[in-house]
Formats: C-alpha cells, structure tokens, sequence
C-alpha cells in the first residue's frame, strides 16, 4: 500500500470534486503500491475532467431530457411477465406493465415477491436454511394434510402428513390447539387423526368450516404463499442460500431469527418506506426501475435520469405517483395542472379560489406562447448593428436620406421635431401621440429601438413592432 503524503492529500483536496469522489480517490491512491505527487495530480486532474464534463450544463431542460430518455426506449418494451432470476416457481411482473406499476406507485404490485438472504451459518447450512424458509412460507392445512367430510357423523376428519410436520417442525397438538384457538368447534384428536365438529350439526356449517379450515395458515406469514430457496455463487466463492418469495411482508421477515436485514429487499417500494423510510423508498425506486429497463437490453439509460424521477416522487417525504393525483397534480401552475388531465375540473377549481399563475414553468409558457426560462431562452442579450465588425472591413455607405416632412407647428418652448411620425406608413395619430411619449420620435431612435422595447408600449402589439421596423430598415436603406 501506498503512503498518501500530505503534498497529495492536498491535491486531492484542491479539485472541485464532491467528498465522496474525493474519498474514492484517497482510498485508491492508498491501494496502489506506489503513487508520486506528479502521477497523482495526473490522475486527480483527470477525474476532476471527468467530473466536470458530466455535469448538467446552466439551464439544460433536465425534466424533458429525462422523460425523453425514459419514453423512447420504454416504446420497445414487451408486455409479457417473465420468470423472475431463473427460478421457474415464481413469476414477476416485468417489462411495460411493471414500468407503469412504478410510476403509477401502486401500493399493491400484481405480483410482489422479496429476495432474502441469510446470515452466516444459515446461509452455507441447507437444513438451517430450510428452517427459514418454514418460518416465512405460509402453511395452511391443505398443504400438512387432508381433509374428508363425514355427512353421517356431521364432522370433518383431518388426516396430518407425518413428515411434512416433522419437515416444518410441527406437531399435531400445535395444529388441534390452534383450531381450537380460533374456531369455536369440537376437537377429537387420535395421534395425527383430528376429528372437527361444528357445534351446530348442519350441512351448511360444515361447509363453512371446510372453506375456513382449507385457508387456516398455521405456521408463517399469511401473505407469503412459496419460497423457493436457491444456492447462489455471489460474493463468497463457496456460494449461499438465497430465498425468492411469492408474496411480500418486509417488516415481519426482518424480524426473522437467520435473516440478513441489511441486504433483504422487496418490489414493493411502499412496504420499504414503511419499514425502512422514504431514503430506502427512493433507492428502491431506482433500483427497480433501472432492474426493469435492464431487463428489456435497455441499459444505455442513464441512470440520473431515473433518479430524477425518483427524486420527484419522494420529494415531499411520502411516494408520489407521476399524475394528476401525484406529481401532476400537485404542481403550482394553473395550466401545467390543466395540461395534463381534467382540464376544465382545474380551471374552475383556480377561478374559484382565485389562483394565480406567475408562468415559471416550461408548460404554461409554451401555452400562452411566451419563450420559456431554459437554454438561451433565459439570456437576455442585445447586439448594437454594425459595432461588431472591425473598422477596416466596414463599408462606405452614402448619407442616409431623410425623408421630406411637413412643417411642424412652431414652439417657443420645445424643439421642433425632424419630422412627423404621422408621415410614417402605417403610423395614425393614436400611435404616434404613443411613439413620441416615450421619445421615439425621429428615424434614428426608432432604427435604434428593438421589437421588444416597441412591444412594451402600450397600445403597440408584436406584429405592429415588427412591421413598423421593417418600414424604418426600407427608409434607411
């Protein structure tokens, strides 16, 4: 390992880096044998470069980049739900339909699964593993036994698989107190025989009490239905026990002797902000989505534009979806909102609370036609004609003509004018009384004048500015 002198963490500390590349840099500079000042500078002068290069430039429309880059490919997506990591058991959603899960931020995913991972000895032991996996899957009676209907005796007869109780560390005993527990019927119980009556002999509370029995979970977690438990070769080379799952319970498996909680994740981004927090909810988020396109060969999605999106739905401390009942729909302008959907509902809704809309944002400009404050639209930047070019390539120009004007009423208090503004095509009274108040009252202020200061008369539109300036550039040719 290398010495990192002071000389070098000062380079480091010099570049305009954010601390944790700067960490990265100090921990590489010390993994390496050997590293002088100037191959350092090299180096940190080159991630700086880098770093630099990445970032967003002043103004750049990020929002509309990345939903472009989001859109485009999501256009190629499949609509078909896959087999989840190879395991042919169990079934996730993926592709377009698990895309719109996410933005949509669905509480209930259509097929929501979770990866555990175990910790130390349970992870290398397949018979401590398996008593993870019977303390998570669900274990209702169909799956330790039979059942068969007495129409005679008026009773159910429950026939308990032996292994499959000693398999799952059950006893018969722990299955006829739990019936009793909570079922108010009679129990009869004959070694792995158990006799269930209903106090009521009638044929219709016997079927009742077979369709509660059959979903009477006696061991694990209601809403995980299977786990399937797979040997995977990841970070430690002898390999270790995985667990997928059919159904999610995040909170209730963490808490599971054997579980490793630092690594155990589910598709379900809600359950994670419950347990975890809105942090955890937004890692999730990207995770899922970027797992989602990669799955799809559309990896060349960069993935801060996915933290964008991520970003605006856990913003405010809760997941949001992306529309008119999340992020959309909660945005401060009037026509943005109205943009997107139930237009008239967020009009009305403006008009009788009395909303005002300052035009900040890239939608509502575009509506009302006004550029928008993003790229060069946000410059303001004026160029006097002709000061540009050197003096020595300028051209000889004749005298600008002045065109003939009617005699102006004489003033012994107010300089007379060159000529009247009336004379002008175009210009009557009413403009004119407007041009000269606000000192535009000879060719040379009006040549002077832009489109943009005429419009800010009042009294003078756009396509009068235009057309009145085009008139002033004929007379001065």
């Amino acid at each position: 390992m290398a010495n990192v002198t002071p000389a070098i963490q000062e380079i480091i500390n010099s570049k305009d880096l954010p601390v944790r590349l700067k960490e990265e840099l100090f921990s590489t500079f010390q993994d390496l044998e050997k590293v002088t000042k100037t191959q350092a500078k090299s180096i940190a002068d080159e991630v700086e470069l880098v770093y630099l290069r990445s970032r967003v430039e002043p103004l750049e429309p990020v929002g509309t980049v990345s939903a472009q880059s989001i859109g485009e490919p999501g256009t190629q997506m499949t609509m078909n739900t896959f087999h989840y990591a190879g395991v042919a058991e169990i079934d996730v959603t993926q592709g377009l339909p698990r895309l719109i899960e996410l933005v949509d931020a669905r509480r209930n995913p259509k097929t929501p699964t979770m990866t555990i991972y175990l910790e130390d000895e349970y992870a290398q032991d397949q018979e401590k593993a398996y008593s993870v996996v019977w303390e998570i899957e669900s274990s209702p009676l169909i799956a330790l036994g039979t059942i068969s209907t007495d129409l005679v005796e008026m009773h159910l007869k429950l026939s308990l698989n032996k292994q499959t109780l000693i398999s799952r560390g059950m006893k018969p005993e722990h299955i006829a107190a739990t019936i009793g527990e909570k079922l108010d019927v009679t129990i009869t119980r004959k070694g792995h025989k158990i006799i269930v009556a209903p106090n009521t002999a009638t044929f219709r509370e016997l079927l009742q009490l077979v369709s509660t029995l059959r979903t009477l979970v006696f061991k694990g977690i209601e809403s995980i239905d299977r786990v399937v438990l797979r040997k995977e070769t990841l970070e430690k080379e002898e390999g270790e026990y995985v667990l997928y799952t059919e159904g999610s319970a995040l909170e209730k498996v963490l808490k599971i002797e054997g579980v490793d909680a630092t690594r155990t994740t589910t598709n379900n981004v809600h359950e994670i902000n419950q347990t975890l927090g809105i942090e955890a909810a937004r890692e999730a988020i990207i995770n899922e989505t970027k797992d989602t396109l990669d799955g799809q060969g559309l990896d060349d999605v960069n993935v801060r534009h996915l933290m964008l999106v991520a970003d605006m739905m856990t913003h405010s401390g809760s997941i949001k979806s992306i529309g008119r009942h999340g992020v959309s729909g909660t945005k401060g302008s009037v026509l943005a909102r109205a943009a997107f959907e139930v237009t008239v509902n967020h009009l009305i809704e403006a008009a009788v609370y009395g909303e005002r809309d300052d035009l900040h944002g890239v939608t509502e400009n575009v509506i009302v036609g006004k550029p928008i404050r993003l790229g060069t639209g946000d410059v303001q930047l004026r160029m006097n004609h002709g000061s540009h070019v050197p003096p020595g390539l300028k051209k000889k120009t004749k005298p600008k003509s002045i065109p003939k004007t009617k005699p102006a009423t004489e003033s012994p208090s107010t300089e007379e004018p060159i000529f009247n503004l009336t004379d002008l095509p175009g210009v009557g009274p009413k403009k004119a009384e407007i041009l000269s108040e606000a000192g535009f009252n000879t060719i040379e202020s009006l040549s002077e004048a832009t489109e943009d200061d005429l419009c800010a008369l009042s009294g003078i539109s756009a396509s009068y500015a235009q057309q009145l300036k085009s008139t002033i550039e004929t007379l001065l040719k």
